[in-house]
C-alpha cells in the first residue's frame, strides 16, 4: 500500500466517525433526555477549549519523534472516551467521557492535516485526494447511520464512534508512515509554546485564521440542530443521512475535480475562500425558513463552498503564512479558532436560539458569515494571498 492509500485509509476511518458524531450526536443526546441548551453546552464545550488543549496538543505531538505516534494514542483514547459515555449515566458524567473524546478528535484532524501535506510534498500527490476519502467515507457513515436508526436503537450512534476510534489507533501504530516530526533535534517544548506564541501575535495571521474561521463557524447549527429540526418536520432519519450524504458527495467533487482544476486555471486561495463566505450567506439564509424538502437538496449542494472551499481554501492559506517549521502549530491554531472556539461559541448559541426561534436561529449563521466575508476583504488588503 502506497503513502498516498496510506492516508487515505485513515482518513477513511477518522472521518467515518466524524460522519455520524456530528449529524447524529445531538439525536443521541436528546435520547438522554437532555434539553436544547443541555446539548448546545455539551457539544460546545469541547470546541471552546481546544483554545487551551489545541496548543497543549499540538506542543505535546512534536515532542514525538514520528507524527503517527501521537495520532495513534489519540485514537485509542477517542475509542476508550466514547465508549464510557456511552456506558455512563448522567450528564455530568456522560459530559465529561465525551468531553475528553470529542477533544481527542479534534486534535486528531490538525495532526493527520500536517503529515498528509508532509507526505503528500514528499512523494508529490495532491493533498485533496486522500482527504477526499475521507469525505467519501463521512458519506457512507451518514447514509448507513441514517439507515441503522430507522430501525434500531439510537445507541448505534455511540458504539460505532468508538469501534472507529479503535481502528483509527491501529491503523495510525501499523500502516501510517513514519515520517519524522523533524529532521534535526527535538526543539525544546518552551520554544515549541514559544513558537505558537508569535504566530497568536502576528495580526497577518490571526485575520487569516479569524477569516476562515468566521465561515467555518456558521456549521455551528447546522450540525447541532439539522437533524432534530428535519425530523420536527417529519423528515426522517433516513432522509437526513441522505441530505448530509449530498452534501459530502458534493465536498468530494469539490476536493477531487474542482479543486485541481482551480489550481490549474491559477486561481488563488483568496477567491475560493470569498466564494465559501458568500455561499454560506444564501444557505443559512434560506435555512432560516424552514423550505420543504425539494428545496434542501440544492442547499445542501453548497457544502461544497460553505465547508469544502473554505477548508482547502484555509489549509493552504495557513500554509503559506506558516513559518519554517511552524506548521503544525499554524494548522493547530487554524483548527484551534475554526474547528473550535468560534464554532464552539456558535454551537453555544445555537441550544438557546433553537429552543427560543427554532429554524430562525440560522439568521445568526448568516451574520457570522457576513463578519467572515469582511474578514477576508481585509486580508487581501494586508497581505498577498489571493
Amino acid at each position: 500500500m502506497n503513502a498516498a492509500r496510506r492516508i487515505a485509509l485513515q482518513y477513511v476511518l477518522l472521518f467515518g466517525a466524524n460522519g455520524v458524531s456530528l449529524p447524529f450526536a445531538g439525536l443521541w443526546f436528546r435520547s438522554q433526555g437532555f434539553s436544547g441548551a443541555e446539548i448546545g453546552v455539551l457539544l460546545a464545550a469541547p470546541m471552546l477549549s481546544r483554545l487551551v488543549t489545541g496548543p497543549l496538543i499540538a506542543v505535546w505531538a512534536d515532542g514525538f519523534r514520528r507524527r503517527r505516534s501521537p495520532i495513534a494514542i489519540l485514537g485509542l483514547v477517542l475509542c476508550l472516551g466514547y465508549a464510557g459515555a456511552g456506558l455512563a449515566q448522567g450528564v455530568w458524567l456522560q459530559g465529561a467521557l465525551w468531553f475528553v473524546a470529542a477533544t481527542a478528535m479534534a486534535g486528531l484532524i490538525p495532526l493527520s492535516d500536517v503529515l498528509s501535506l508532509q507526505v503528500a510534498r514528499r512523494h508529490g500527490f495532491d493533498f485533496a485526494l486522500p482527504r477526499g476519502f475521507g469525505s467519501a467515507s463521512f458519506v457512507a457513515a451518514n447514509v448507513i447511520m441514517g439507515a441503522i436508526l430507522t430501525r434500531g436503537s439510537v445507541d448505534w450512534v455511540v458504539v460505532w464512534i468508538a469501534t472507529a476510534g479503535a481502528l483509527v489507533a491501529l491503523t495510525a501504530a501499523t500502516l501510517l508512515p513514519s515520517d519524522p516530526v523533524t529532521e534535526g533535534p527535538k526543539t525544546p517544548g518552551r520554544e515549541r509554546f514559544a513558537g505558537i506564541a508569535r504566530l497568536a501575535v502576528d495580526p497577518v495571521f490571526m485575520t487569516a485564521v479569524l477569516a476562515i474561521g468566521g465561515v467555518q463557524a456558521t456549521h455551528g447549527f447546522y450540525y447541532g440542530f439539522s437533524a432534530i429540526a428535519w425530523k420536527a418536520q417529519g423528515i426522517s432519519e433516513t432522509m437526513t443521512g441522505l441530505l448530509w450524504a449530498v452534501s459530502v458527495v458534493v465536498e468530494i467533487a469539490f476536493m477531487w475535480w474542482i479543486e485541481p482544476w482551480r489550481k490549474r486555471r491559477g486561481i488563488g486561495p483568496g477567491a475560493i475562500l470569498m466564494l465559501g463566505g458568500i455561499a454560506a450567506v444564501v444557505r443559512w439564509t434560506a435555512l432560516a425558513f424552514a423550505p420543504p424538502l425539494w428545496v434542501l437538496w440544492p442547499l445542501q449542494a453548497l457544502h461544497a463552498l460553505t465547508f469544502a472551499a473554505t477548508y482547502l481554501a484555509g489549509v493552504q492559506i495557513v500554509e503559506r503564512l506558516a513559518p519554517p517549521g511552524g506548521h503544525t502549530a499554524a494548522q493547530t491554531l487554524n483548527s484551534v479558532m475554526a474547528a473550535g472556539v468560534l464554532i464552539g461559541l456558535a454551537t453555544l448559541a445555537a441550544g438557546p436560539l433553537y429552543d427560543r426561534v427554532g429554524v430562525s436561529g440560522y439568521l445568526a449563521m448568516t451574520g457570522l458569515a457576513a463578519i467572515g466575508l469582511l474578514l477576508q476583504w481585509r486580508l487581501r488588503r494586508v497581505s498577498a494571498i489571493r
